[in-house]
């Protein structure tokens, strides 16, 4: 009458108010376990999405999809290598830049930093520095002014506002009468920017190129040529590809790979550690379905008897049990999803309610890269926990299947 029957049956065991109450609570508190594990790992590898989407917007917000730098000194005739990275089809942009570390003072307050020279009009093309500028003080930055623009962090650390003045001083030394001496100039400050990456705002300064380039003692040269590609995920093959095209010329090109490499290495080695370790929750739940099915086997025995005098197969009693253990498994699932999938698309929200209902900040900003907790929700990786939770479900109810499908029919005289 009822096909297929295991289903009916399995499902009717599923609805049936059962003698022990115990049953009951450790079937609430399966579904309650795999729900609680797949919210818990669908929020935090969302969230790691986050981190890892923001700090590669952020960093090559900084820096550029590659670099090409001489082999030693600086680079000469840096128009021609523009010119010629520039006429690669899947180039967006190149830019020269003179880079050095320096130490910024006023007054009695001292910082280290990097000093960064650009050409503000072409730096656009290969970062998104100039767009956190405040204002209209990238307009400053005109050869021979000394104008210098600083992170907002690094402009706190010293003291200034823009208006005030900073020495820079430069690791290089110059020999006068009256013994060595360091190099040093004196700069107006322009402005401040807000990258939103506390390492930069905290530790670079920008200047006009020429300027840079005059305190470096580059004359002409520069550190460097930046590059900006139509698909920053392209760039360790397209540098390769532009290197080939300037093989010769004493240069070498780097991807932001290749300088940040272990930095994204170690966010995918903890992204598949978190994978696992929460995914061990869900094992948990899932061997509360081992204990549920075998109480459930032991309550039901007499019924499985009279089913196999009836003419059931091992197959039948084992689809049976199955079944139940599998609808634990599917409603676990779906409450999971459900609940990681509105907590990681709502947690951009909560967290900052959090912090300001505790008032604590959870991501100190001089601490942590990022101060705010992003999220990054992908439709892959929901799938992926769904099918491990389904899985591991499945697999918990082979062996409490297997023991009732094991029941021989005489047992039913056992139970009369």
């Amino acid at each position: 009458m009822f096909r297929p029957l295991e289903l009916f049956i399995g499902l009717r065991y599923t609805r049936a108010k059962r003698r022990n109450q115990f049953v009951s609570f450790i079937s609430l508190s399966s579904i309650l376990g795999i729900a609680l594990g797949v919210t818990a790992l669908i929020t935090v590898l969302s969230v790691m999405n986050g981190f890892e989407r923001e700090l590669r917007d952020k960093i090559l917000g900084m820096i550029a999809h590659a670099t090409v730098e001489a082999r030693e000194g600086g680079m000469e005739d840096w128009e021609s290598v523009v010119e010629r990275a520039r006429a690669h089809p899947e180039v967006l942009g190149a830019a020269p830049y003179v880079s050095g570390e320096v130490m910024m003072t006023r007054g009695g307050q001292v910082s280290g930093g990097q000093l960064r020279g650009v050409l503000p009009d072409q730096e656009g093309d290969v970062s998104r520095v100039m767009e956190h500028i405040d204002g209209d003080a990238a307009d400053a930055l005109q050869p021979g002014e000394y104008n210098i623009i600083l992170g907002w962090a690094l402009a706190r650390e010293l003291g200034v506002r823009p208006g005030d003045r900073v020495t820079v001083v430069t690791p290089e030394a110059r020999a006068t009468v009256a013994g060595i001496v360091p190099r040093l100039k004196r700069f107006h400050v322009a402005g401040t920017f807000d990258v939103g990456m506390f390492e930069y705002d905290r530790g670079v300064a920008l200047v006009h190129m020429d300027d840079a380039a005059t305190i470096m003692r580059l004359g002409d040269g520069v550190s460097g040529v930046r590059l900006q590609f139509r698909d920053l995920m392209d760039a360790p093959w397209l540098a390769r590809e532009v290197g080939r095209d300037l093989e010769g010329s004493g240069l070498r090109v780097r991807d932001w790979t290749q300088e940040h490499a272990s930095f994204f290495r170690a966010v995918q080695t903890e992204k598949t550690v978190m994978f696992v370790i929460l995914t061990l929750i869900i094992a948990v739940a899932a061997f509360n379905i081992v204990s549920t099915l075998v109480m459930v086997v032991n309550d039901k025995r007499s019924d499985i008897a009279i089913l196999r005098t009836l003419g059931a197969s091992p197959g039948t009693i084992m689809g049976v049990f199955m079944v139940q253990g599998t609808v634990i498994g599917v409603v676990g699932t779906i409450l999971g999803v459900a609940g990681g999938v509105a907590l990681a698309l709502n947690v951009e929200t909560i967290v900052p309610a959090l912090e300001s209902l505790l008032g604590i900040a959870f991501l100190a900003p001089d601490i942590y890269w990022l101060s705010d907790l992003p999220s990054d929700l992908r439709s892959q990786d929901v799938g992926r926990i769904a099918a491990v939770a389904l899985v591991l479900a499945l697999l918990a109810t082979i062996y409490p299947a297997w023991r009732g499908a094991r029941t021989e029919p005489a047992e039913a005289l056992r139970y009369e």
